[in-house]
């Protein structure tokens, strides 16, 4: 019955095994899709908890089965050795018996001789007294006593022999076909192992790829793309500092970002716009931005430039009229800036037109019609100017808000240092970018944007609470735990995620929070260090990619340096 329930349990496993998962490819999260992400999450835990189930005494028995294989097969390489030594003594003794039996058989024929030829008379007549008469019998009888002892030592021998053939010979043939039964089970059940890790590692790798899909999620909250300045940026005031100090309830917080949509390497192109305001030079822009370079106006550009999907033309005549950064409204020295970076940026991206560039802002944003305007006076203007290190071209990286501080220059302010007064003295907000430092709320970057149910980016305490507890989650929490943090707004996400509720009873077994009532922050060279919320600390990347993971509605910070979250740099406010 043991058996018969273990083979129906992996049976089951096997059943199991046929189900093939289509998992969703990486790109734009949509709430349908994560919905489907959460159904897989669930069906795949219910498989794991089936094929755990199934296996444990499975492989309980097998450990067994696998013991007693060994001692068998200890038992039959002992009796195989047996068996090789009773032949080898069989041998040995049908010689020794071949020789006996050949003096056997000399002795029966003497005997038979001497009992054909024997005469008690002649006996009497060839001794010489009666002593020796009885002496002679005596030796006759003693020789023919030892003959028949050694006829029947013998045949004995013999029998014995032939039994011992005989037993060997069976135990050969049981022998092998126990060799032969044991070689059978073992293949037998290392062939079920090996399909049961197979399903069971094919499993832990589809859970995997679900993780994996959790980590987009972040990622798609994280900003891992750049936005130009051509156009105004919106101006969203719903998530403004002023807006969260007007009409937030007591006791709620705000997340701000510095910047956002930025990798944070050299020019901010609202940081140059401030610049320009405060009467700064095109020269001095870019030296502040691209530090250790210098403008060479002799550099051999290349004449033709290829552009994705578009085609070939003049590098200064065709492709840099059509390059679209920043609003040609803009004060000149911004456009001269521009259009030098942009010039750069081209030679060195296409190794000096080599190979083609692409159109959008992942390359630098070209339209394929002229700008014109002032656009096309700051080329004209700044014509072969391009800048370069050690008479190589420098990478003139841009994007509109870095959010103060710009990885390759520093601090992007009036002193050149941060502190608590940055958002007075940053350029940025000389520039007026209404990115500097804002609480994102609405779906992608537009004032317009779907708020996925919400009136305000502002978070009660316990809904800030519940940000705190998916970071102690998904710092101490098990796989089968971290797999329901998920935001818990599924009118736009889907999928079934923890209630806050939910997520607090697992929280308290770490340590979590019921709400949050204090927070203290603590910022760095650009980044953002520390986050503690009623006495549960956390470095800023840990939670931002909390917060990215778990925070209601299109709440998210968007930085990417490198990786989601990494290098961080807002701010959490209480009211």
């Amino acid at each position: 019955m043991k058996a018969a329930r273990l083979l129906m349990l992996f049976l089951g496993v096997l059943v199991l095994a046929g189900v093939v998962w289509h998992l969703p490819t990486p790109g734009t999260v949509r709430a349908d899709e994560v919905e489907e992400l959460q159904k897989q999450i669930d069906e795949l835990e219910n498989l794991k908890q089936q094929s755990e189930s199934a296996t444990k005494p499975l492989e309980s028995e097998i450990a067994s089965l696998e013991k007693k294989i060994r001692s068998a097969r200890a038992g039959v390489e002992s009796a195989k050795k047996e068996a090789v030594e009773l032949a080898e003594s069989i041998d040995d003794r049908e010689l020794d018996l071949a020789v006996q039996y050949e003096m056997l058989t000399l002795r029966i024929a003497d005997q038979y001789k001497k009992a054909r030829t024997f005469s008690p008379l002649m006996l009497v007549i060839a001794s010489q007294d009666a002593a020796n008469i009885t002496k002679d019998l005596a030796y006759r009888n003693s020789v023919k006593a030892q003959d028949n002892k050694l006829v029947q030592s013998i045949s004995s021998d013999i029998v014995q022999l032939e039994k011992d053939k005989q037993t060997l010979e069976q135990n050969q043939v049981l022998l092998a076909n126990l060799q032969k039964q044991l070689d059978s089970q073992q293949a037998f059940f290392e062939e079920e192992v090996l399909k049961a890790k197979v399903y069971q590692n094919d499993l832990a790798g589809q859970i995997a790829a679900l993780s994996a899909r959790q980590q987009e999620i972040i990622a798609a909250r994280s900003g891992g793309f750049t936005v130009s300045g051509d156009g105004e940026l919106s101006d969203d005031s719903m998530g403004s500092i002023n807006n969260f100090n007007a009409t937030a309830p007591a006791g709620y917080f705000g997340v701000f970002s510095f910047g956002a949509y930025s990798h944070r390497n050299g020019m901010s192109q609202y940081g140059a716009l401030g610049r320009a305001k405060s009467g700064q030079s095109y020269q001095q822009i870019l030296s502040a931005y691209y530090p250790g370079s210098t403008i060479q106006t002799d550099y051999p550009a290349m004449d033709q430039i290829t552009v994705s999907g578009v085609g070939s033309g003049s590098f200064e005549d065709w492709y840099l009229l059509r390059i679209y950064e920043v609003p040609a409204s803009w004060p000149k020295e911004v456009l001269k800036v521009q259009a030098i970076a942009a010039r750069t940026y081209a030679i060195r991206h296409t190794n000096n037109g080599q190979s083609s560039i692409c159109t959008t802002e992942a390359c630098q944003v070209f339209k394929n019609e002229p700008k014109g305007g002032a656009w096309a006076e700051a080329v004209a203007e700044t014509r072969g100017m391009v800048l370069t290190n050690g008479g190589s071209p420098v990478l003139t990286q841009f994007a509109s808000t870095h959010g103060g501080f710009t990885r390759t220059a520093g601090w992007d302010t009036t002193d050149g240092g941060g502190g608590s007064d940055l958002l007075t003295k940053a350029y940025e907000r000389i520039g007026g970018s209404p990115w500097l430092y804002k609480a994102w709320w609405r779906q992608g970057y537009s004032s317009s944007g779907a708020t996925c149910g919400r009136s305000s980016p502002w978070l009660s305490p316990e809904e800030m609470a519940d940000i705190v507890n998916a970071y102690v989650v998904m710092k101490n929490g098990t796989g089968e735990e971290l797999e329901r943090v998920t935001p818990v707004t599924t009118s736009c996400w889907g999928g079934n995620p923890y209630s806050m509720s939910e997520l607090r009873d697992v929280a308290s077994k770490y340590g979590g929070i019921a709400s949050a009532g204090s927070v203290s922050v603590s910022q760095g060279e650009g980044a953002t260090n520390n986050v503690t919320i009623s006495g549960v600390s956390m470095s800023g990347s840990d939670f931002c990619k909390a917060f990215n993971v778990r925070a209601p509605g299109n709440l998210r910070i968007p930085q990417w340096s490198g990786s989601p979250c990494g290098g961080a740099f807002f701010n959490v406010e209480r009211k």
